[in-house]
């Protein structure tokens, strides 16, 4: 009979190999996680497991931006798989972020939406988020302002503008998902800009957009000609 163990490891040992012969695009999304978790659970099949986290989190965006409580009720994962997914996100948003500091935001306008589709995207709570930037629109600082329930999420102009008098901040984005997934802006969107706008004009602080992340794409207020 053959040992269970040793199929597990001649299967790792092909997915190795493919991926440092030919790299990640060697290996479906399923693959990439079932690796991911055999690292953490080496004498298990990972497949199966796999497979569930990407239909339960509708894929492997989904899978890696969950977080640690919707992971624990996924059958199967314990503290070493969720670190495991955890510690690829936390390593792919790293690379993304250095990106995004290197150059000038405007002039690095693709690597900021890649960074901010990565780690806003896939959430279920609507995250509210301002980069702060020099006078030559360098960030300085990303700063999560608010988490909120599903749908809304408590923002105040005065501890925008606040924050951004203390860093120095000659500019902002403002930056916020919608968990439904359409990144369509509301009123209360809309409005919520233009007195951060407004608060901010008299003071030197302008704000460059307020982009929304969705997992349908993302929307420009500024390129809405909506402020």
């Amino acid at each position: 009979m053959t040992d269970r163990s040793d199929d597990n490891a001649g299967h790792r040992s092909r997915l190795r190999a493919r991926l440092l012969g030919h790299g990640g695009e060697a290996l479906q999304d399923y693959e990439l996680i079932e690796y991911l978790l055999g690292l953490a659970i080496p004498r298990r099949d990972t497949k199966p497991l796999a497979k569930a986290l990407l239909r339960e989190f509708g894929g492997i965006g989904g899978a890696l931006t969950a977080d640690a409580e919707a992971l624990r009720r996924v059958a199967g994962m314990g503290e070493s798989s969720i670190a495991a997914l955890k510690v690829a996100q936390a390593a792919a948003l790293r690379l993304l972020q250095a990106d995004v500091a290197a150059r000038p935001v405007l002039a690095n306008w693709q690597a900021l939406l890649d960074y901010l589709r990565a780690d806003m995207a896939h959430h279920g709570i609507e995250r509210f988020r301002v980069l702060h930037l020099n006078t030559r629109n360098m960030l300085i600082r990303d700063e999560v302002m608010s988490e909120g329930s599903i749908d809304e999420t408590a923002v105040h102009v005065r501890e925008v503008i606040r924050r951004a008098i203390e860093l120095g901040s000659a500019a902002v984005i403002l930056v916020h998902n919608h968990p439904s997934g359409d990144p369509s802006p509301s009123r209360a969107d809309i409005a919520i800009t233009r007195s951060i706008a407004e608060a901010g004009k008299p003071l030197g602080i302008a704000v460059h957009d307020h982009l929304i992340i969705g997992t349908a794409g993302h929307a420009s207020l500024r390129a809405a000609g909506l402020i």
